[in-house]
Order: C-alpha cells, then sequence, then structure tokens
C-alpha cells in the first residue's frame, strides 16, 4: 500500500513538473509574438539593432529544442522510475515465496527431528524420517545454489566446464537422471526424433534448464506431468521442442516468464509456490551457450510449449565456438565440483 502511494506521488510530481515546462513555453512564445509585434510597429533603428527578426528566431528555437530536451530527459527518468517501481514489487514478491520456500523444509526438517528424539520408533520408520530429511535438506541445497549462482551467472564470473557432446545419447542420459530424481515413471516422459549432430555444452548446466522445465510442468499439471520432448537439428542448429499438457501460459505474460523475479501464473493459483527464479535461470543459460528459448501454447486449453535451439557444432564452425571451449579450459582443474 505505502508502495503504491508512492508510485502515486512520484507520477503527480512528473505530471507537474510537464504542466510547469509547458506553461513556460507558453509564456515565452507569448513573450516572443508580443516584442515581436511592438518592434514592428515601431521600427526605430535601436529597436532592429537590438532584436533582428533572424536573431530572435534563433532564441526562440534554441529554447524550444532546450525545453523540449529536459522534457524528453524528465520522460526518461520518470520511465526508469516506473521500471524500478516494478522490479522492487518483484523483489518484494520474490522475498515472500523464498521465505516460504525457505521455511517450508525447515519446518518439516524440525518437526522430523523432535519426532525422532521425543519417540521411540522403529527401524523403518526412522529411515523414513531421515529420507524426508535429506530430500528437504536437498531442496534448500537447490534453492541457496540459485539464489547465489544466477548473480555469478549475470556477470559471467561461473567457470564452464564446456565440451562438444553428442547432444541425442546426452538427452537421453539427462532425461533418465530427471525421472529418477524426480520419482516419474518412464512413460511420463518421452523423447521422440532424432538429432544425429554435436553441440557445444556444459553438461550440468542444460541439466539445470532440463530439470527446471521439469520441475515447471510439476508445479502447473493436474496429476502426473504429461511431458513430450522432441529431438531434431540440420546442419546449422539443434531444436529441442519440450511441451507438457500443464495449464499453459497466457499470451500477455509470455513475455515476461523468462524475467528475474516474474511468476506467470502466481495470480492463476496462488497455491503453487517459487521464486520466479527457474525460468531466468534457463534463459540465461541458454544465452550463455549462444543459444535461445521461446514459449507458446499448444492450444486455448493450454499446455506449455518451450523450444530450445542452439548452435550445432563442426569442422567447419570451430572458430564460432572457439571462445567457449577456450573458457572450459580455464575453468578449474579436471574433478573439482562445478554447479552452474
Amino acid at each position: 500500500m505505502k508502495q503504491g502511494r508512492s508510485f502515486v506521488y512520484h507520477m503527480l510530481i512528473f505530471i507537474f513538473a510537464q504542466l510547469a515546462w509547458l506553461i513556460l513555453l507558453g509564456l515565452w512564445i507569448y513573450w516572443y509574438v508580443t516584442n515581436y509585434m511592438f518592434i514592428t510597429e515601431v521600427e526605430t533603428d535601436f529597436a532592429s539593432q537590438a532584436m533582428s527578426r533572424g536573431h530572435t528566431i534563433l532564441i526562440l528555437i534554441g529554447g524550444l529544442i532546450l525545453l523540449l530536451a529536459v522534457s524528453a530527459g524528465m520522460s526518461l527518468l520518470f520511465h526508469r522510475l516506473s521500471i524500478q517501481f516494478n522490479l522492487t514489487q518483484l523483489y518484494d514478491n520474490f522475498i515472500a515465496n523464498v521465505t516460504h520456500e525457505l521455511k517450508s523444509p525447515l519446518a518439516t526438517i524440525q518437526l522430523s527431528l523432535e519426532t525422532l528424539k521425543k519417540h521411540q520408533l522403529s527401524r523403518e520408520q526412522q529411515e523414513r524420517f531421515i529420507d524426508m530429511m535429506l530430500n528437504d535438506s536437498k531442496r534448500l541445497e537447490k534453492l541457496i545454489n540459485i539464489i547465489l549462482e544466477i548473480p555469478a551467472l549475470e556477470k559471467k564470473k561461473i567457470a564452464h566446464h564446456f565440451e562438444v557432446f553428442e547432444i541425442e545419447p546426452l538427452l537421453q542420459e539427462l532425461v533418465q537422471q530427471a525421472r529418477e530424481e524426480f520419482k516419474l515413471p518412464q512413460d511420463a516422459i518421452r523423447v521422440s526424433g532424432k538429432a544425429s549432430c554435436r553441440c557445444v555444452l556444459d553438461r550440468e548446466a542444460f541439466k539445470v534448464v532440463l530439470d527446471n522445465l521439469i520441475d515447471n510442468s510439476l508445479k502447473y499439471s493436474e496429476g502426473r506431468p504429461d511431458i513430450e520432448i522432441n529431438l531434431s537439428c540440420d546442419d546449422k542448429e539443434f531444436v529441442l521442442t519440450y511441451s507438457d499438457q500443464g495449464i499453459g501460459i497466457p499470451l500477455k505474460e509470455q513475455k515476461n516468464v523468462f524475467r528475474k523475479f516474474y511468476r506467470a501464473n502466481a495470480q492463476r493459483d496462488p497455491s503453487v509456490k517459487g521464486t520466479g527464479l527457474g525460468l531466468y535461470w534457463v534463459w540465461e543459460i541458454l544465452r550463455f551457450h549462444r543459444g535461445r528459448i521461446s514459449l507458446s501454447n499448444q492450444n486455448q486449453d493450454g499446455g506449455a510449449v518451450f523450444v530450445i535451439r542452439l548452435p550445432v557444432y563442426t569442422e567447419t564452425r570451430q572458430r564460432f565456438f572457439k571462445g567457449l571451449l577456450k573458457k572450459a579450459q580455464k575453468g578449474p582443474p579436471p574433478g573439482e565440483k562445478d554447479h552452474v
């Protein structure tokens, strides 16, 4: 509420400032016209020397240019101020969401520990509580890694491990890992198509891309997710088409889903929690891979379709990938774990 009042306050200041400039401009024009008419009527030598027609026109034009420049500057400042207010609101929502995301697993871990301490449980029950705590601790670790690593990714301070991969076997491997990590049956994620090509990738970073898309489908699907991944490639581009049968994303919000802290379905389904960083992370990783991602819906009933495009590695295009592979050589020594 306070933030909304502050926005209105600044907007009123901007409007009054613009009105002041317009009034000043009107007074200036009025002064020029009246003085010019007076000088024309008097037609004295002194008046003609003091204010010639060309001189006064230059003054008027210069003043108008100055006023327009100031007005444009104020409009730009107002635009930047509006963006800042929007970012502040998104950041406030992010803090609230992150707080919830942190408190939920912490509460589960605390409850499990208290249960283990106060009650004599069987070995099977103890293992079940320990598994719950391990899962929640991994959830916390993942969230903390996202928060810490996105600023480094934006500033390109993360050491990537770029390598040349046969893309189809790599995708099959990452999808199988995702099935196991998300505890999904084999037919929940189907891979179709052929992609007999190679791409320059950071394996762990691309796994983050795939995991975030699957996590997004799990959040916004009713019941078990139904995910289809289609692979294709030509001489220049590898294309991965990821589609699900979830609730979809409204058309007017699709252009914003890759922005930091933005959550497209927050109003439609407020019970689903998130940080608004998942798809932004995907966007940044693919941008760093010199790839891109787009979004659409399968139909009016929903179903999100993400299309990922990455350049294909060939012998004739080695120079194009020289920078990425060079970064891989400057990364941590082999065996040192690096997260993207």
